[in-house]
């Protein structure tokens, strides 16, 4: 499929694109220059700009020369997150700064701004500059409206103002400006989001230059608090950013990806909505923070976490069927709408559907409690530690965990078939109550220690018989069934089970005989019947697994075998260390990008084989 801002050219590879954000929403650039993704406002609003999904009807940003390109370069300025794209032409050489100013932390006078700053680095250098809004996810045509130092776009969803150095011309809901730039001339562009109710106006251009210097600025700031120095800091700081661009400031939460609706197989129908709040991966998320020691964005996500925590009500019809908290939820800590369809959209390279919202939310899956206390019981080791009233609300949390462990969910994947009894939701139901129980000790809190206990032992006495097959020598994906699950990586992890236990060891040696390909780790057996998850369709290998397997061997004594499948597995991140959700056949990106899972797991796994290392 070709592309209406790049005539002639296919839509670009997932991973073909950077990232520039300002703690509030993010935008997609394309290594031709491109705005392909940008959702004004914040993370979940309807995109302006979504050409990633429909280069026809989905409008985009494109900013490029206009005569022929022999290559193209990205890169990010080094410890930050202002992305340059550098264009080499016949005529010369021009580059692009991409970023979205911030100016300094909890920003109360915040002004969300997209800036793109051309320069002609050597020679001459004719571009354009191409913006085709297309507001409410592609359903509405922009009304651009020429004013003196700019032009507004006014379309009842968002107001937007574009403001220019250099003259823009609006023609049929275009706006465009072609420019020749002599060597050491510079262009700027700023497209700004104006605040609620507010009437926009031009933003003037000429600061653009103080914006860039406080927004390295603080970038640089924020990532010389990292308490990492080992041997892929470039990796894990790169992925330290990208974790950060997927904080949402104004209120604590943290989106799983700032995208939707990339596919996890091109042409297929495994596409999903991933810019909400999942419990699950925002306290993963917290947990590779807190390792390199980034403590205030912790709290944060405590202190949203807790909001949910104090919101529950046991009247409520949804408790007993699905428990206290939910699986997901919007940045405000809402119970997202249904997912639905957006038809008129083509999806990435024709993979159809294109959705808003996700339907696991009306799931039940009782990993996330594990994956919730544990992210509290590392805040309350290495943070400001938990309020009386913030534990309370745990121990309420806690005793529907212990009447509730042992029903069949839907578990960490979020199957779309029926329910099973789930060994990982098993084994983070072990991990809830094991650490209420370090905490409470630890601290002196008061709970039913005793009780906690019995409830713990119980737990993993079902794990270790139910949920252990001899015949094939290994730990299963569900009670009853031979299906081997990636999943299981996650034991010695969470300390469970002694990395060096021998059902551990077997289990390892079945995930790698079974799911593992060269250092890419399938989550589960795709070819396995009985493994089916209620989709059609292929996926890609899940990095996150892949990244567990590095840690999972690290902790078994196997430290080579470990710190080569970790570089291999660099080798998949596109060209500025960022990773989608998957790796496809042939090496490619699938799925929402980026990913916060990946980029965390990342983290763990290149601190932990560090220490191993020496």
């Amino acid at each position: 499929m070709t592309d209406e801002a790049r005539p002639g050219l296919p839509t670009p590879d997932i991973a073909a694109h950077g990232l520039i954000g300002d703690l509030r929403s993010c935008a997609l650039v394309s290594t031709d220059g491109t705005i392909d993704w940008f959702c004004p406002g914040r993370f979940d609003a309807p995109s302006v700009f979504a050409s990633i999904l429909d280069p026809e009807d989905g409008g985009s940003w494109t900013l490029r020369p206009t005569g022929e390109v022999t290559r193209t370069q990205q890169y990010y300025l080094p410890d930050t997150a202002v992305l340059v794209t550098r264009f080499l032409t016949p005529g010369g050489v021009v580059e692009v700064q991409d970023f979205m100013p911030v100016l300094r932390a909890h920003d109360d006078e915040h002004r969300q701004r997209v800036v793109r700053r051309v320069s002609a680095v050597r020679g001459s250098v004719p571009f354009v500059s191409r913006v085709r809004l297309r507001p409410d996810y592609g359903r509405e045509d922009a009304r651009p409206e020429e004013v003196e130092g700019g032009v507004l776009i006014l379309d009842g969803h968002v107001d937007l103002v574009l403001s220019s150095t250099h003259d823009l011309v609006v023609d049929d809901g275009e706006v465009t400006s072609e420019v020749t730039l002599g060597e050491g001339a510079t262009a700027l562009f700023v497209l700004e989001v104006a605040a609620d109710g507010a009437r926009p106006a031009p933003c003037p251009v000429d600061d653009t230059e103080s914006l860039l210097d406080a927004t390295t600025a603080y970038w640089r700031s924020w990532l010389a608090t990292s308490t990492y120095e080992g041997r892929w800091r470039g990796a894990v700081e790169r992925s330290a950013i990208t974790l950060k661009l997927m904080c949402h400031e104004p209120s604590g939460g943290v989106v799983a990806a700032p995208t939707t609706s990339l596919p996890e197989e091109i042409g297929g129908e495994r596409n999903w909505d991933y810019r909400f709040v999942w419990i699950r991966d925002a306290a993963f998320t917290l947990y590779a923070l807190l390792h390199l020691g980034f403590t205030d964005e912790a709290a944060a996500f405590t202190a949203w976490l807790s909001r949910r925590i104090g919101e529950v009500d046991r009247e409520d019809p949804s408790y007993e069927r699905l428990g206290p908290l939910r699986v997901l939820y919007d940045l405000d800590g809402n119970v997202p709408t249904e997912e639905h369809e957006l038809d008129h959209l083509r999806g990435h390279r024709g993979s159809r559907p294109v959705r808003v919202g996700n339907a696991a939310v009306d799931q039940l899956q009782l990993d996330i409690y594990g994956e919730l206390i544990d992210s509290v019981y590392l805040f309350d080791k290495y943070g400001a530690g938990i309020s009386h009233d913030g534990w309370s609300d745990l121990v309420v949390v806690l005793e529907w965990v212990m009447e509730n462990w042992d029903r069949d969910d839907h578990g960490m994947w979020e199957i779309r078939e029926e329910p099973r009894a789930h060994t990982t939701s098993r084994l983070m139901c072990w991990v809830a109550v094991e650490r209420m129980i370090r905490v409470a000790r630890r601290r002196g809190l008061p709970g039913d220690i005793a009780a906690w206990g019995k409830v713990r032992d119980e737990i993993y006495e079902r794990v270790m018989t139910r949920s252990w097959d001899p015949e094939q020598g290994s730990f299963t994906q569900a009670e009853g069934s031979a299906v081997i699950d990636a999943g299981l990586l996650l034991m010695p992890l969470v300390k469970f089970t002694a990395p060096g236990d021998p059902r551990f060891l077997s289990t390892l040696a079945a995930i790698e005989e079974h799911l593992v390909t060269d250092s890419l780790v399938f989550r589960y057996d795709p070819h396995d019947d009985s493994a089916h998850d209620g989709l059609d369709g292929a996926e890609g290998t899940f990095s996150m697994c892949s990244f567990w397997y590095v840690e999972a061997l690290t902790r078994a004594g196997r430290v080579d075998d470990a710190r080569l499948a970790f570089e291999k597995m660099l080798t998949y991140g596109n060209h500025l260390g960022l990773f989608a959700e998957q790796v496809g056949l042939t090496g490619e990106q699938l799925g929402n990008f980026p990913q916060a899972f990946t980029h965390l797991s990342l983290i763990s796994a290149a601190t932990n084989l560090d220490r191993a290392l020496g």
